[in-house]
């Protein structure tokens, strides 16, 4: 399970990627569910919980550059 502080300071490319290694693998963890052969039913929670966390953050950076964005117009006049 990462930390959000870890998220927190990935860059942009780093935290994408990131995302995409936890959806393969809770992809993988869902298959192996299904099939009856996990070894850690509580690994699909931490993983959920991760990409949770991962579009958490994406979602905190995203209006951070809309407060930005409309704040730098309202500083030139």
């Amino acid at each position: 399970m990462t930390k959000p502080q870890e998220l927190r300071e990935m860059s942009d490319e780093q935290l994408a990627f990131t995302l995409r290694e936890a959806q393969q693998e809770l992809f993988r963890l869902r298959f192996q569910a299904a099939a009856e052969r996990s070894d850690a039913p509580s690994a699909l929670r931490k993983i959920r919980r991760d990409i949770a966390r991962i579009h958490t953050i994406t979602r905190q950076r995203e209006l951070a550059q809309e407060a930005e964005a409309k704040l730098a117009p309202q500083a030139e006049a």
